[in-house]
């Protein structure tokens, strides 16, 4: 072997050591001169060295996050942007569905890698760059993540169940969606107001949006296809403090009953009252809780650490009852599938949004806020002006950034079985415990 192939060989080997020892830095001033490590990191063709070094890849998933709001004064041109970029994918034939073998994930190399490369690059997740190997690097892991995000799905980098399902639904179905939700943003009102609140039924999150910037994003649970939240504009009028829950009677018949049948201590543990038409106070052991109908009383559960509302109520004008809450399950918030209320829109966070709703409603900052939770003492505070809200149905959408996202269609709205819930309904079950809508 000659001395220059042994000293390119020293050279390569004493990179790979500096990379994997977190020594990038020093191993790129002492080769400046024979070794480029920019265009080795953007060369088409890498092998396997990305699995142990990758500067560009970990921002990808990230990029995906945006302050701008899914609809908006630019929200039809956004949207018409990405459908003519879904139809010039399509006349080309699409993207390739991906079958793998193997659990696809960093570090695994599989001639499955190969399409998959293809196929984050032909949706834009990966760029053209990082070349066609058998290799999940770092930079299909970024692109995955990518993918990820756009879905509204867990951005762990590994190709899943639930993101191999997304990504092999077809471009054709895809393209239907993006025009499905354009025809819906076509009939949102030109004017939605300085400040406003936006409820995404899919997405399952909230934006607070002022001046056409999101200040606010919230996860959120929201009705499950048999309860589904109902689709309204409207205005958010009060904020209630330490709210009394009273349960709609679709529940204490579906849900009470039953639960009172197995534990008559159901309502006492629950701090759950049964209220006459004249306020006054009903023994529950008087009522026969194994007939056909529910009683004709109000069950009405007291402040609370378990008060299914927990701190705050939003309530705002609608024919449906609905709300916006907190709640004392905030595990449910991790949850991949968050469609499991009655119809009512649990907030993570919600004392931010409250506290952004009342910003002109002296003298409600946060400090006051929640020195009136701590009490326990029921306390309704009307806005000094209302604050628009929308609950909409979008499934697809494309803000300025020209990112495109998708989500599953889980009231079957979008005209296509493929685009149905993908995820698995995993619908909280009622186990001894009172759940708001």
């Amino acid at each position: 072997m000659s001395d220059k192939k042994i000293l390119d060989l020293s050279r390569r080997a004493f990179l790979r050591s500096a990379a994997a020892g977190g020594l990038v830095a020093v191993a790129g001033s002492a080769f400046a001169d024979d070794m480029d490590l920019q265009s080795v990191i953007d060369a088409p063709r890498r092998g396997d060295w990305d699995d142990q070094f990758d500067s560009k890849a970990i921002s990808s998933a990230s990029a995906v996050a945006t302050t701008n709001p899914i609809f908006g004064p630019e929200a039809i041109p956004n949207i018409q942007q990405a459908i003519n970029k879904y139809q010039e994918i399509v006349t080309q034939g699409g993207w390739p569905q991906v079958n793998p073998t193997q659990k696809l994930q960093l570090g695994v190399a599989d001639p499955a890698v190969q399409v998959l490369r293809k196929r984050l690059m032909i949706s834009g997740d990966l760029p053209q760059a990082a070349g066609i190997s058998n290799a999940y690097d770092s930079y299909v892991t970024a692109a995955v993540k990518r993918f990820q995000a756009r879905h509204g799905l867990p951005q762990d980098g590994v190709l899943g169940d639930f993101t191999l399902k997304a990504m092999n639904i077809p471009a054709d179905i895809r393209l239907m969606q993006l025009q499905t939700n354009f025809k819906r943003l076509q009939e949102v009102k030109a004017d939605l107001g300085q400040r406003y609140v936006m409820v995404n039924i899919p997405a399952a999150y909230i934006e607070a949006v002022e001046n056409g910037r999101v200040v606010q994003r919230h996860t959120a649970v929201v009705g499950r296809p048999s309860r589904p939240t109902h689709i309204i504009d409207s205005k958010i009028y009060e904020v209630i403090l330490n709210p009394y829950w009273t349960a709609p009677r679709s529940i204490v018949q579906k849900d009470i009953m039953p639960l009172m049948q197995k534990d008559p201590t159901y309502l006492t543990r629950n701090n759950i009252r049964l209220l006459d038409g004249k306020g006054q106070e009903v023994d529950p052991k008087t009522i026969d809780w194994f007939a056909a109908k529910a009683p004709n009383l109000t069950f009405r559960q007291d402040p609370g650490k378990i008060n299914a509302m927990a701190s705050t109520k939003i309530n705002f004008h609608n024919p449906n009852d609905e709300y916006m809450h907190d709640t004392p399950q905030q595990g449910l918030f991790n949850k991949l599938v968050r469609f499991e209320s009655s119809g009512c829109v649990r907030v993570q966070n919600v004392r931010d949004l409250a506290t952004w709703l009342l910003r002109d409603t002296p003298p409600w900052d946060r400090q006051h806020i929640e020195q009136v939770i701590q009490t326990r003492v029921n306390t309704p505070i009307k806005l000094a002006q209302e604050v628009p809200v929308y609950f909409k149905y979008f499934t697809a959408w494309s803000a300025k950034d020209g990112i495109v996202q998708f989500r599953d269609d889980i009231y079957s709205m979008d005209g296509a079985q493929q685009l149905a819930l993908q995820t698995g309904l995993n619908q909280e079950t009622v186990d001894g415990s009172v759940n708001a809508q």
